[in-house]
């Protein structure tokens, strides 16, 4: 998937993957998941799809949905905050170093 924002192009293709993340509920109209992108500029962010109960939706019109996907740039803050919920701690010190205690 590729996707302008702001001016910046966000490729999954040339991007690499460091982790992914589903809410485990595939089937059911609030299932979604996420994968977490490295650009080589440093930036990070999510490519996200999602059934029509998901922030992933899109409308088709008259209070109907369907699933959809969206790239969703991410901070450094963001993203730390989405690895520590989503991926193991070997996972978070690779990519941020130790954390303080």
């Amino acid at each position: 998937m590729k996707k302008f924002i702001n001016k910046k192009l966000y490729n999954t293709d040339t991007a690499k993957k460091i982790a992914e993340y589903d809410n485990g509920d595939y089937g059911c109209f609030g299932y979604w998941e996420e994968t977490l992108y490295l650009k080589k500029t440093g930036e990070y962010f999510l490519c996200g799809w999602g059934g029509p109960m998901t922030i992933y939706a899109e409308a088709l019109g008259n209070n109907w949905y369907s699933s959809g996907s969206k790239i969703v740039p991410l901070t450094v803050e963001e993203t730390k905050y989405w690895v520590k919920n989503h991926c193991d701690t070997d996972t978070y010190i690779a990519l941020f170093g130790e954390i303080a205690e």
